[in-house]
């Protein structure tokens, strides 16, 4: 299975990255972008012995690697390989 991970930090969090790139298109001409959040995309390919699992164990990685929760927002879907389904999970907050 392949699961997709994709981590963003919440609005009220400085992106510097962000900043920077933003800076780079309206230098480029792109006047009309007001706003750049920069985050991150992983992908996983990954054994389990069905998507319950595989969520499961990909929302525990979230949990305790991949994601900041106190400062980031991540949501992830996963792909079962012989079919062509995906679900995409809720992203996930600090509460």
């Amino acid at each position: 299975m392949r699961a997709r991970v994709i981590d963003t930090p919440w609005p009220v969090v400085n992106s510097p990255q962000g900043t920077t790139v933003r800076g780079g298109l309206r230098r480029l001409g792109f006047e009309e972008v007001s706003d750049v959040r920069v985050g991150k995309y992983i992908e996983l390919q990954l054994e389990a012995k069905d998507e319950e699992e595989a969520r499961r164990r990909v929302s525990e990685m979230c949990r305790k690697l991949l994601a900041n929760h106190v400062i980031e927002d991540v949501r992830f879907q996963v792909d079962v390989a012989d079919s062509n389904r995906s679900h995409a999970a809720e992203p996930t907050t600090a509460g």
